[in-house]
């Protein structure tokens, strides 16, 4: 949302914000046109020029997100003791950049697994250091909206990916593989960005000793707990976008289109990331978060049932309402709740336990694909997400 149509309060939190989000956002914004002209058209290359099955797409989804989690862990953990947050996230991003080619070089679905595996260590490493920047740059009071708007930017980028993918799909005749190559490019601008425009944040780094230890863990509270319970129950309702994609060409949307469909879910979550965080500054986050699980439920379900290419992207706008209500939210909940000295070692554990309920979700999604079809899929994950709404209530609730 931009300045001018923001309300008084978002305006307010916008021009208090530091440059540094602002850059973090660039960074993300970069990054992910160049992930997303790559994810936007990965499950239909896989399915038609390297003849993947669905079970096999859900593996790699599946395994690349858990592997972006457990290095998370690490990096998270590494940032706190070592007291450098920016110094990994270089190391992230520019993995992330580079491993763009593998893609393009790949011969079979195995080898785009290996790919795949490369991006999200990348992804892994800067994720827990970034994220914990943001809090280091921000008092509590404006986390909501600080992490709103780098997702936003973020998203802005997840948008942008695919938009420019359908375009050089047109242009270079569905060349995929030139176009894998050609994503490099914005990948490298987006460690540039990093290196010049981002300065390390002041905070307080743990003692050096040895490896992480599960006493430090352990001390975390209970509120930052049940934080990441929601947010692994979450994930595990929603698994990955790649199905999204299938479900709409299921309905009969051209291959050089794919991309269109991370297109609209991405426009809807950049539109509603700010705002919805800045909001949750200013009312209480259950209300948020539990909107946004109903939201995904109605997304699930719409899914299962569309008859039609218009009711599909119906259901996928729906989708990215659902993220931007709840994936910012729940990174100001482990801001809120971690102590500064273990801030990216929480978003470490956050994002392993997320990754590993992802992991889990995408198998699950592409076996009942396989065996049953879609309506069995996303019915499951909104039977899941009630399931975990209730749950979620009556924790939150005690």
């Amino acid at each position: 949302m931009s300045e001018g149509t923001a309300s008084p309060e978002s305006r307010s939190s916008l021009a208090r914000l530091p440059g540094g989000i602002w850059a973090l956002g660039f960074v993300s914004l970069f990054m992910d046109i160049s992930s997303e002209m790559i994810h936007g058209l990965l499950p239909v290359f896989l399915t038609s020029v390297l003849r993947a099955s669905p079970e096999m797409i859900g593996l790699i989804e599946g395994v690349g997100e858990a592997t972006a989690s457990i290095s998370k862990l690490f990096s998270g953990w590494a940032s706190d003791r070592l007291g450098k947050r920016k110094a990994l996230a270089v190391i992230g991003y520019g993995l992330g950049a580079l491993s763009k080619p593998l893609f393009a070089l790949a011969p079979t679905s195995s080898l785009v697994l290996a790919a795949r595996f490369s991006d999200r260590v990348g992804k892994g490493i800067r994720g827990a250091p970034r994220d914990a920047m943001v809090g280091d740059m921000v008092p509590a009071g404006l986390r909501g909206a600080a992490y709103g708007l780098r997702q936003a930017l973020d998203t802005v980028g997840a948008f942008a990916g695919p938009l420019i993918a359908i375009a050089l799909m047109a242009i270079l005749h569905d060349n995929f593989r030139l176009i894998f190559w050609l994503a490099l490019i914005p990948g490298l601008i987006s460690v540039l960005v990093l290196l010049v425009a981002v300065r390390e944040p002041p905070h307080e780094a743990l003692p050096i000793r040895a490896p992480l230890k599960f006493s430090d863990v352990k001390t975390l509270s209970v509120a930052y707990w049940i934080v990441v319970a929601i947010g692994a129950v979450l994930t595990l309702a929603r698994f990955s976008e790649a199905f999204l994609i299938l479900r709409a060409q299921s309905v009969g949307l051209p291959l050089a289109l794919a991309p269109l469909v991370l297109v609209i879910m991405n426009i809807v979550y950049a539109l509603s990331a700010y705002p919805l965080g800045a909001l949750s500054d200013r009312i209480d986050r259950k209300l948020m978060l539990a909107l946004g699980f109903a939201t995904l439920i109605v997304s699930d379900i719409v899914l299962a049932v569309a008859p039609n290419l218009t009711a599909v992207m119906a259901g996928v706008a729906l989708w990215g309402l659902h993220m931007g209500m709840t994936q910012g939210l729940l990174a100001a909940l482990v801001a809120d709740e971690a102590p500064t000295n273990l801030r990216a070692t929480s978003f470490g554990v956050f994002n392993f336990v997320s990754g590993i309920a992802l992991l889990l979700a995408s198998l699950t999604a592409g076996a009942l694909w396989e065996m049953v079809g879609s309506y069995a899929t996303f019915m499951a994950g909104a039977a899941f997400t009630a399931i975990g709404l209730v749950g979620t209530a009556m924790v939150l609730r005690r």
